[in-house]
């Protein structure tokens, strides 16, 4: 993956194929200026990182969009000078062209941050996707392994947390969600934890959380899929945050030193 830094002329289209298959899904306008990106890091040191996690089956399709996931890492390096910056692209071209793949995890980092995106479209009948950034906190580490991990936010802390205006509100509009907006969990609504997120997905990033950190082990039965709730979520019900995990991990700890 080489892109070369150019300048385009007024006018220039860029044709968008989706990453997994090749597929041409449509074109959209091309920036006046793009910078350079070598795999997955460009010029200014932003790099995207990404596992796909899925979610509700309902939220995986729609019609007409022209943006998979693939495409917004790519795009979004070639137009971004910080991890910010990429975020916003990323976001703008989900909601301009629709978003075309199922929910994923982004890694992304310049010199400064680090942040972790999660989405997921709106399903058919929609366009575009709903989606919360969060920055790791300097001195701790996290990690994703194909299982949404960003559940309760900050509403009120644009330095740390950025997300899409409707991603509350259009769960309630959908049933999908039922209580206050502080309460709101993206994970536990978009895409709940089961057994086989837990077992396969959460284990990976426990096995390097428990590396760094000496205090893992309470974790433990928790990513061997046992899965704790105050009260079982009952299908095609709104979800409450009375149905959500309560052992699940942080999104992010502190190591034991530097690493």
């Amino acid at each position: 993956y080489y892109w070369p830094a150019m300048d385009w002329p007024e006018g220039t289209m860029l044709d968008v194929y989706e990453w997994d298959t090749g597929k041409y899904l449509g074109q959209i306008p091309q920036v006046a200026h793009t910078y350079n990106v070598v795999g997955n890091m460009n010029e200014f040191q932003v790099a995207i990182g990404e596992t796909t996690y899925g979610g509700l089956s309902q939220l995986s399709s729609q019609k007409g969009a022209i943006m998979d996931y693939g495409s917004l890492m790519y795009i979004a390096l070639q137009r971004s000078k910080t991890a910010r910056e990429a975020i916003k692209v990323i976001a703008d071209l989900m909601d301009t062209y629709g978003y075309y793949s199922s929910g994923e995890s982004f890694s992304i980092a310049d010199p400064n941050e680090v942040w972790i995106m999660e989405m997921i479209g709106k399903g058919e009948g929609e366009k575009g996707a709903v989606w919360v950034a969060r920055k790791i906190p300097d001195g701790y580490i996290s990690g994703h392994a194909n299982q949404a991990r960003i559940t309760t936010f900050p509403l009120d802390d644009p330095e740390n947390c950025m997300y899409a205006e409707d991603v509350i509100s259009f769960a309630k509009e959908k049933g999908l969600y039922e209580g206050k907006d502080k309460d709101f969990s993206f994970s536990d609504v978009y895409a709940p934890v089961d057994f086989g997120g837990a077992r396969f997905c959460e284990i990976r990033v426990w096995s390097m959380f428990k590396d760094v950190n000496d205090n893992m082990q309470k974790h433990f039965d928790y990513v061997k899929g046992h899965i704790n709730h105050k009260k079982e979520h009952v299908e095609n019900t709104p979800m409450t945050k009375d149905n959500y995990a309560t052992n699940r991990m942080p999104l992010w700890i502190k190591p034991n030193k530097k690493i």
